[in-house]
């Protein structure tokens, strides 16, 4: 394993399950210092658990990313705790699937604005937050987690399809205006990934599995370490000329 992080602060939102937890691993593994932001309080404890038992840094800040009191509490807090923060992963959101599925005009107000307060609001909070303490520093990376949902539509997922849509617009416009400043803004767009919540949806729902496989030509769910390993080379070194992309990572789901 190499040490690409070593001296830097990564911050990781939505990191006490799943991808992000997958990542924030990741990160500690190639030595950086991380920060967990999660609602979850227990997990993201235990995820800051796991990273210190196996040698590495981590905190854990209870977060809602919806919240601008919230996020700007957590980026005062990474900067007062490691001094700086180099790269950030945007991650946390709500998932599209485990909601109700139907068409546009059923959807109601209160369910609309819960997906763009969280997934698209939530994003635009955070780069808020971080990019003042980045352009203090002169660099920095972000990666914003959006979706293949955000690259294609999908019916019946209209609050979820366009929060993420929201995401890769708001993720090129931000990578224009600050490239020239030093930092380096781009989104990752994942295909279906075998998370927990995931898997769990099959149980319920055993149809599903085939279904979902089907959509991706590779023949096969992604793993959360796919996503992770995406997610720190456009936060690298190796990514130092790739500004504004959305990159899907969807064993060919956006192709078709």
């Amino acid at each position: 394993m190499t040490e690409r992080f070593r001296g830097k602060v990564a911050l990781v939102t939505g990191g006490s399950v799943g991808i992000g937890r997958t990542t924030a691993a990741a990160f500690a593994r190639e030595a950086a210092r991380v920060v967990i932001a999660d609602v979850n309080v227990a997990e993201g404890q235990e995820t800051a658990r796991r990273i210190e038992a196996s040698g590495g840094e981590a905190l854990f800040v209870q977060t809602d990313v919806s919240r601008a009191a919230d996020v700007e509490a957590l980026v005062r807090r990474t900067t007062a705790a490691y001094g700086r923060l180099d790269c950030a992963f945007n991650n946390a959101g709500i998932g599209g699937r485990g909601g109700r599925r139907m068409r546009t005009a059923d959807y109601g107000e209160d369910e609309w604005d819960r997906f763009m307060s969280v997934n698209l609001k939530g994003v635009w909070l955070c780069m808020k937050h971080e990019i003042p303490e980045m352009l203090r520093q002169g660099s920095g990376v972000i990666v914003n987690m959006s979706s293949g949902s955000g690259l294609v539509g999908v019916r019946h997922m209209a609050p979820y399809v366009t929060s993420k849509h929201g995401v890769v617009g708001l993720t090129r416009t931000a990578a224009l205006e600050y490239a020239p400043e030093g930092i380096r803004i781009n989104a990752v767009c994942p295909g279906v990934i075998a998370t927990k919540r995931i898997t769990d949806e099959f149980v319920q729902h055993p149809e599903l599995e085939a279904v979902r496989i089907a959509a991706h030509p590779i023949g096969r769910l992604g793993r959360e370490e796919e996503v992770a390993e995406a997610v720190l080379w456009l936060c690298s070194d190796a990514a130092s000329f790739v500004i504004g992309h959305a990159m899907a990572v969807d064993g060919g789901y956006v192709v078709p």
